[in-house]
C-alpha cells in the first residue's frame, strides 16, 4: 500500500477563499478553465505583484474548483452567502490536500464527536508532529515548513468560525450547510461529514 502523499503545497497556496471566489465568478459565465486563467492574469484580478504568481495561483484555483465537482458548488462559492462559500472553499481544500482532510476529519471532528471543545495552540503541532512520525515526506519538512502550515489550519478553523482568533480556548460549534451536504452525501463522503460537526 503507498503511503498517503501529503503536500507543503499548502504554504504557497492556502484558503485562498478571494481567489476561488473570483475563479468561480468566472468559471460560472461558462469561461473554459484556460480562458479564466488568460482572464485572471490579464486584468491582475488576483491584485498580486508578478504574472507568474498570478497565472500559478490562478491555475491552482482552477484546479481545486474543478474538484467541487457540481455546479452548483462553484454557483455558491461564485455568489453565496460570505459564511456558506467559505464552507464549500474549505472543502474544496479538504479534497485537494490530504493533510487538511485528515485534520479536520480526525482532530477537529474527533473533538465534535467527543464534545471536547478544548483548544489550544498546541493541537495543530500536536498533530504534525505525530504525521513526522508516520509519514517521510512530512518528516522531510523543515521546521519552518511545519510551522507555517501550522498557522496555515488554524487560520482555516479562524476563517470557517471554528475558532474566535488564533489563539481561542475553545472550538465553536459550526452548521453545516445544505448545499455542501447533500453534495458530500451524494458523492458517499459521510466520513467527512464530522469536520463539519454532523453526526446524522
Amino acid at each position: 500500500m503507498a503511503p498517503v502523499l501529503y503536500k507543503a503545497s499548502l504554504t504557497r497556496e492556502p484558503f485562498l477563499f478571494y481567489e476561488m471566489r473570483t475563479v468561480c465568478r468566472l468559471l460560472e459565465k461558462g469561461m473554459e478553465k484556460t480562458a479564466v486563467v488568460d482572464s485572471v492574469v490579464k486584468k491582475n484580478l488576483f491584485q498580486y505583484p508578478t504574472e507568474k504568481s498570478v497565472r500559478r495561483m490562478a491555475r491552482a484555483c482552477v484546479a481545486r474548483a474543478g474538484g467541487l465537482g457540481t455546479s452548483n458548488l462553484v454557483s455558491v462559492l461564485a455568489h453565496g452567502p460570505v459564511e456558506e462559500a467559505k464552507q464549500v472553499c474549505l472543502y474544496a481544500l479538504m479534497k485537494e490536500h490530504r493533510l487538511v482532510l485528515d485534520f479536520m476529519v480526525t482532530v477537529v471532528g474527533e473533538k465534535f464527536r467527543t464534545l471536547d471543545f478544548s483548544w489550544n495552540t498546541k493541537v495543530a503541532a500536536n498533530y504534525l508532529m505525530r504525521l513526522k512520525e508516520q509519514n517521510e515526506s512530512v518528516a522531510s519538512w523543515s521546521d519552518s515548513s511545519t510551522k507555517k502550515i501550522r498557522g496555515v489550519l488554524v487560520g482555516l478553523l479562524v476563517e470557517n468560525g471554528y475558532l474566535k482568533n488564533p489563539r481561542a480556548g475553545k472550538l465553536e460549534p459550526v452548521y453545516l450547510y445544505p448545499n455542501l451536504e447533500n453534495v458530500i452525501r451524494a458523492n458517499d463522503e459521510k466520513n467527512i461529514l464530522p469536520a463539519f460537526n454532523c453526526f446524522s
